[in-house]
């Protein structure tokens, strides 16, 4: 039973997220990414892992990222912990170890004071 549970509600915590951020897209008072996923197509192995999310600040407000949580050790995120202005520009910087050989499909999920308070981001690519 708990177990039935738990996917109900990681169920609806994946829809409402998804729902934020397609809302979000013209709507002020968010957060707005120039892409939400990012392919490396094929990396060599030990080659460069480094990529960034752009994203703007639709708020009338300052934006903060509160932060970026990745779903494995293998990506690691830097962003600005200082406030965004209103209209400003901000980067995600993203670097995934690519020592591991395979493909492979990563989440990043990015927590902010905007409407759509939790994006997701994506990275993916093959390690051969």
């Amino acid at each position: 039973m708990r177990k039935i549970i738990a996917i109900l509600f990681l169920f609806c915590i994946v829809s409402l997220t998804l729902f934020a951020q397609k809302q979000s897209k013209n709507q002020k008072d968010s957060i707005v990414f120039t892409e939400l996923v990012h392919n490396y197509g094929t990396i060599k192995v030990g080659g460069n892992g480094k990529c960034e999310f752009k994203f703007t600040n639709k708020m009338k407000k300052p934006l903060v990222l509160f932060n970026v949580k990745a779903s494995c050790g293998c990506t690691v995120a830097e962003y600005p912990k200082d406030p965004i202005r209103p209209g400003k520009e901000g980067v995600i910087k993203v670097k995934y170890n690519t020592k591991i050989v395979g493909s492979f499909n990563k989440s990043l999920w990015v927590y902010s004071n905007a409407l759509n308070s939790i994006v997701t981001l994506q990275i993916k690519g093959n390690v051969k």
